[in-house]
C-alpha cells in the first residue's frame, strides 16, 4: 500500500512490521524478438506505455500505438501487433474489435482491419474519440 491509501500503515496482514527502506530496482532492458526490437522490464514485454494518455472513457492506452501501425499498412491482423511489440495478439483482437465498433477502424472479416477514415481523422488530431458513440 501507499501513503495514499487511507488505511496504509507500517504493518503487513501478519501484525509484524514492515521495512518501510525497501527499494525495488527493475531495468529495462531491449532484446530481439522475431526480428523485432522487444522493450522488456523484469524479463516481461513493455506494450504500450501505461503512462499514456487516452482521449476518452473507452480508449486504452495501447490504441494510438494500435492506430498509427494501422495507418501505416493498409490491412492489419491483431497477431502482427504483438510481433510488432505494440500489445499481445488477443488483447489487440479486442481493442481492434472496440476501435472498429466506434469507427476507427474497418473491419473486413475476423481478425483483418484497416484504419478508417475517422481513424485518419483522429491521428491527425481533427476528431475527438470522446464524441464518438458505439455501434451496437
Amino acid at each position: 500500500m501507499d501513503d495514499h491509501t487511507p488505511d496504509a500503515d507500517a504493518e503487513s496482514d501478519t501484525g509484524v512490521e514492515a521495512d518501510t527502506d525497501v527499494t525495488v530496482k527493475t531495468e529495462t532492458h531491449s532484446h530481439t524478438e522475431g526480428g523485432h526490437a522487444v522493450e522488456t522490464k523484469a524479463g516481461a514485454p513493455i506494450y504500450a506505455d501505461a503512462g499514456s494518455e487516452i482521449d476518452a472513457k473507452w480508449m486504452d492506452a495501447a490504441d494510438g500505438r494500435i492506430l498509427e501501425a494501422m495507418q501505416s499498412e493498409d490491412i492489419f491482423e491483431p497477431r502482427q501487433f504483438e510481433e510488432e511489440g505494440i500489445c499481445p495478439g488477443k488483447f489487440a483482437a479486442y481493442r481492434c474489435r472496440e476501435l472498429a465498433k466506434y469507427g476507427l477502424l474497418k473491419r473486413h472479416m475476423a481478425g483483418i482491419y484497416e484504419l478508417s477514415e475517422a481513424g485518419e481523422r483522429y491521428l491527425a488530431g481533427d476528431l475527438d474519440p470522446s464524441d464518438l458513440e458505439p455501434d451496437e
